[in-house]
């Protein structure tokens, strides 16, 4: 005989609003075309750009100005995904965009994507907070459920989500067609119960004393894994 499953004591998500979220090396504002679009041309398909953070991506790059404002335009007017510019609080400059999207108030799922930052984002903590801020949101809002999803060839972006903290759970086969290619979907999660650990974790590592001048003095792993 089947016993009874007990009901969850939990109420849906709130969704998100795009209010300016602070960190220390950035801010997240909602993505506004007008005001971060030179900033965001300039950082994601100007002469400084790496242009090989839109290999795996479903547009981009962009060759000509038009084409990309186009597309800066549909995501500010978009609210799911839900876009913010990257500001970074040193120069006041957009250098990158991310997302929520995905929204299901009433699972409580969300996922973090459209992860595009520009090259002045590698290799500092800008992006890692980025990610930490977003996450925080999600699960402050009564979310139980992060996503991220990426094309399973994807090395770095696998990479990313594993240092992050988010659990691998399996591979979508033959999920999407992207750029007239195969997308293999490999998809991740953060739970509610797993997010005090792993927002420790990000809090740690971007704490004044683990950031010294010549980088990281503990790996975001390592800071996660400190129990007290």
């Amino acid at each position: 005989m089947n016993m009874p499953i007990d009901p969850l004591n939990w109420r849906p998500a709130r969704l998100p609003v795009p209010a300016p979220l602070n960190g220390r090396f950035i801010r997240l504002e909602k993505l506004d075309p007008r005001q971060h679009g030179e900033d965001l041309w300039q950082a994601l398909q100007g002469p400084a750009a790496d242009l090989k953070l839109w290999n795996y991506l479903a547009y981009g790059p962009f060759s000509e100005r038009e084409a990309f404002d186009q597309w800066l335009d549909r995501n500010g007017a978009s609210t799911d995904p839900l876009f913010f510019s990257v500001i970074d609080l040193p120069s006041g400059k957009a250098q990158g965009i991310l997302s929520l999207m995905s929204i299901v108030p009433e699972h409580g799922r969300i996922e973090i994507g459209h992860i595009t930052f520009g090259a002045a984002m590698q290799r500092t903590p800008k992006g890692t907070e980025a990610i930490y801020l977003l996450a925080r949101l999600a699960f402050e809002l009564g979310n139980r459920r992060l996503e991220w999803k990426c094309n399973n060839d994807n090395a770095r972006s696998k990479r990313a989500a594993e240092r992050f903290g988010f659990e691998f759970e399996g591979i979508f086969r033959k999920h999407m067609v992207i750029k007239g290619r195969n997308r293999d979907t490999a998809w991740y999660s953060i739970t509610d119960d797993e997010w005090p650990k792993v927002r420790a974790g990000f809090e740690r590592w971007l704490a004044v004393e683990n950031q010294a001048e010549g980088g990281q003095v503990r790996t975001l792993e390592e800071c996660r894994g400190i129990t007290v």
